[in-house]
C-alpha cells in the first residue's frame, strides 16, 4: 500500500507537466502576444520545463535510495548513465530558476495605462489579470468595474490591471523564484546526503546538521504553497505539496537506509 501511494504521487507529479504545459501555452498567448522564440521560451514555459526536469530526478533519488542495491550502483555503466541524467537534469532545473527569475523581472515591467472608458476596448485583443498564468480576455462582463481604477500595462502588451492586481501577480513571480531557489537547496543537501551514505559516513553531527537544515528549507517550502493556496492558482499549490509529499518519500527512504545501517 505504502508503496503503491508512492507511486501514485510521482504519477500525479507527472501529469502536472502536461498541465503546466497547458496552463502556459493559453498565458503566453496574451504575455508573448508577438511569439515565443528560443530567447524566451523558457520564460514562458519554466514551470513545464522545471517539472519535468525535476521528474527525472526524483527518479534518480527513488532509484538511488529504494530500488537498486549499492552493489547495482556501483557498476560503471549506471553511474555514468546517472551521471549524465543528473548533468541534464541540474542543466534543466537551472536553466528554469533563471527562467523564473527573468520571467519576475518581465512581470515587473508595468507603465500606467489611461484610457476614458475601457469598455471601449472590449473586442481589440485586450487581456485582464486573474493571476500569474491567467488572463482573461477584456469583455463586457468584466470591463466596467476597472474604469474607477487606476491601470497600468504590462509594456508592449495588451494586458492590463490595478496597481493591487499587479502588485499580487509580481508577488506571486517573487514566490516562483524563492521557491525554485529552495529546491535546489534542498537536492543539494540531499545528494551530500546520498553520497555520504553510500560511503557509510551519513551519522552523528553530520545527520543532524542535514536534517536542521532541511527542516528549515522544508517550512520554506511549506509556506510558499500555503502562499499559493491563498493568492495563486490551485495547480502552483496542488503541484507544491505534491512535491512536499514526493521527497517526504525520498527522506523515508534514507531514513529506513541509516536506520538500518
Amino acid at each position: 500500500m505504502y508503496r503503491a501511494f508512492k507511486y501514485i504521487v510521482f504519477g500525479i507529479l507527472t501529469l502536472n507537466i502536461f498541465l503546466f504545459f497547458q496552463e502556459e501555452s493559453l498565458a503566453i498567448q496574451q504575455t508573448f502576444s508577438q511569439g515565443v522564440n528560443l530567447d524566451n521560451i523558457i520564460q514562458g514555459y519554466a514551470a513545464t520545463i522545471d517539472t519535468a526536469a525535476w521528474i527525472l530526478l526524483l527518479l534518480l533519488f527513488e532509484l538511488e535510495t529504494s530500488v537498486l542495491k549499492p552493489g547495482t550502483l556501483a557498476r560503471p555503466n549506471i553511474r555514468v548513465s546517472f551521471s549524465l541524467i543528473r548533468v541534464f537534469s541540474y542543466g534543466f532545473i537551472g536553466y528554469a530558476f533563471y527562467g523564473y527569475f527573468t520571467k519576475m523581472l518581465f512581470i515587473s515591467g508595468i507603465s500606467p495605462f489611461v484610457v476614458d472608458d475601457v469598455c471601449s476596448l472590449v473586442g481589440q485583443s485586450f487581456s485582464i489579470i486573474d493571476t500569474l498564468d491567467q488572463y482573461p480576455a477584456l469583455a463586457a462582463e468584466n470591463c466596467a468595474a476597472m474604469n474607477s481604477q487606476a491601470l497600468f500595462q504590462l509594456n508592449q502588451q495588451n494586458i492590463i490591471g490595478s496597481a493591487d492586481q499587479w502588485s499580487a501577480i509580481q508577488w506571486l513571480a517573487l514566490a516562483d523564484v524563492i521557491n525554485s531557489f529552495t529546491w535546489i537547496a534542498v537536492v543539494i543537501v540531499l545528494e551530500v546526503d546520498v553520497r555520504l551514505q553510500q560511503q557509510n559516513r551519513f551519522e552523528g553531527l553530520v545527520v543532524l546538521v542535514s536534517k536542521n537544515l532541511k527542516f528549515v528549507l522544508y517550512a520554506i517550502l511549506l509556506g510558499a504553497a500555503t502562499y499559493w493556496g491563498f493568492l495563486g492558482d490551485f495547480l502552483d499549490f496542488w503541484d507544491a505539496f505534491m512535491w512536499l509529499l514526493a521527497f517526504f518519500f525520498i527522506e523515508i527512504n534514507i531514513f529506513k537506509v541509516e536506520k538500518s545501517a
